[in-house]
């Protein structure tokens, strides 16, 4: 007689290592249907964006070869999720159901409907921690109250007990004797119309796989110099690790280990450089407690005050920004970068964000809707921590007269002007000077690079200066709230 099988329903775990779920469901001893459910609506207003499907597309494709790799396949489903699963349940005989753990505030109350109505059907259930190394619920303040401010958060995660070591990716996944039926990837209507995409082809490469060679080429090339190297957008300092954690393909918990047994040239991993990192991600770790605890910050500020602010609307002004046509070059450079690959630099998201909210003074809301729709690591707690904390109204967040000047910033973190070259590539010939701040050039020196202010590139929409004064006056409103 033929085993009833073992549903592990993929969600933001796409990935066979140290991958708990899936790891139940194979010593389970059944044979194991990995199912992943289409079902953007379930996210209400934060469905996925056009960068993040088509990054989705990618990775399920990759996920679907590391299965069959191991003698399994990936079955492809749209609709409600509770429905199909009990469709899948009915139509396979399965007894069991497993999958890794969301924080969104949707994906809460999903999860808890999943649940009650499986386990009401007589249906066994797992759920497991596979999306991050602390559970917004085991880190918690003396007086038992969730953090808002990032240090004490982080120290209190450092006090508690190592992790535990990550799990190795399966020999084989035990496989039915019959599959049920699928969609194809393509069915699935992911992709973008129009090849918008190219760029991101060219950049990156969805999967597990890809997950794992992107770490390896961070801890042999960047890792050594991280600390200053992260703040360079003109290198490659970074891990570029966002999208592949945000889809799962590799564990936080695996990039922990591994960063914390990095060598370099056979030597002991250099700490401070180690500890930097691992900082950095445990800024992801705050994103989701804070999210997971305040599931309003999506659409509302967490600092209540902040509901009564009056933003300013201007579409015309939003729209340059969007496209990288503000007339200041690094702004305009990190908006191309994104439009292009999907992503941005963390130095420039921070000076792009304060020139939204600050030098044009428009919605935060504004902005992580286009950061959402355009990034390919678009990740609902990461994405609203960052532009509560540019705007001043969220957690840990930046005070109100911190105004990142563009001009500094460019001098400071693209000294050689380099990035800005190659994404304003209008600008490129503009000697080193002059570069984060062309409209400042001699009128020789812009006629010899080519560059015609207004017509090749535009003038500055708004006057720097000035629209510090304004922000200085506007956002301090309320000091005691902002600090």
């Amino acid at each position: 007689m033929n085993q009833s099988p073992h549903i592990h329903w993929f969600r933001l775990d796409l990935r066979l290592s140290d991958n708990p779920a899936l790891n139940a469901a194979i010593e389970s001893g059944r044979p194991v249907l990995p199912v992943f459910i289409w079902d953007p609506r379930s996210e209400e207003g934060w469905q996925p964006g056009a960068a993040s499907c088509w990054w989705l597309h990618q990775s399920l494709r990759s996920l679907d070869d590391q299965l069959r790799g191991k003698g399994s396949r990936l079955i492809l489903r749209r609709g409600p999720t509770l429905r199909v699963l009990q469709q899948l349940i009915e139509g396979t005989g399965a007894v069991a159901v497993s999958w890794s753990r969301r924080y969104e505030p949707e994906m809460v109350d999903l999860e808890s409907r999943v649940r009650q109505a499986l386990e009401s059907s007589g249906c066994s259930v797992e759920s497991s921690c596979g999306n991050l190394v602390f559970e917004p619920w085991t880190v918690q303040t003396k007086s038992k109250t969730p953090f808002q401010v990032f240090t004490p958060f982080w120290k209190a995660c450092c006090a508690l007990q190592e992790p535990s070591k990550p799990i190795p990716s399966p020999r084989s996944v035990p496989s039915p004797d019959r599959w049920p039926n699928s969609m194809s990837i393509e069915s699935l209507g992911m992709e973008p119309t129009i090849d918008w995409a190219a760029g991101m082809r060219k950049t990156w490469a969805p999967g597990e796989p890809g997950a794992r060679s992107q770490l390896k080429r961070f801890l042999s090339n960047a890792a050594a110099d991280y600390e200053s190297g992260r703040a360079r957008p003109d290198g490659d300092g970074t891990s570029r690790l966002s999208a592949y954690l945000h889809f799962g393909e590799i564990s936080a918990r695996e990039v922990w280990h591994r960063v914390r047994a990095w060598t370099v040239d056979g030597k002991a991993r250099v700490d401070s450089q180690a500890e930097s990192y691992l900082r950095q991600l445990g800024w992801r770790e705050f994103a989701h407690h804070v999210l997971f605890h305040f599931p309003r910050t999506p659409e509302q500020p967490l600092r209540k005050a902040f509901e009564t602010f009056q933003w300013v609307e201007d579409s015309k002004a939003l729209k340059a920004w969007q496209r990288g046509l503000t007339g200041y070059p690094l702004v305009d450079a990190g908006m191309r970068q994104l439009w292009a690959t999907g992503w941005m630099h963390n130095r420039v998201r921070m000076l792009v964000a304060s020139f939204l909210v600050k030098d044009l003074m428009i919605s935060w809301n504004e902005g992580a809707r286009w950061f959402w729709d355009t990034l390919v690591d678009a990740d609902l707690a990461n994405n609203t921590l960052g532009w509560q904390w540019s705007a001043g109204c969220g957690a840990d967040a930046a005070p109100y007269f911190r105004v990142f000047n563009p001009i500094t910033q460019g001098r400071k973190f693209d000294p050689d002007g380099a990035y800005v070259r190659k994404w304003v590539p209008e600008l490129s010939k503009l000697p080193t000077r002059w570069i984060h701040q062309p409209w400042e050039a001699p009128e020789g020196e812009l006629l010899g690079a080519g560059v015609i202010l207004g017509r090749t590139y535009p003038f500055p929409i708004v006057d720097h200066a000035e629209r510090r004064k304004l922000a200085l006056q506007a956002f301090q409103w309320d000091r005691p709230i902002l600090r």
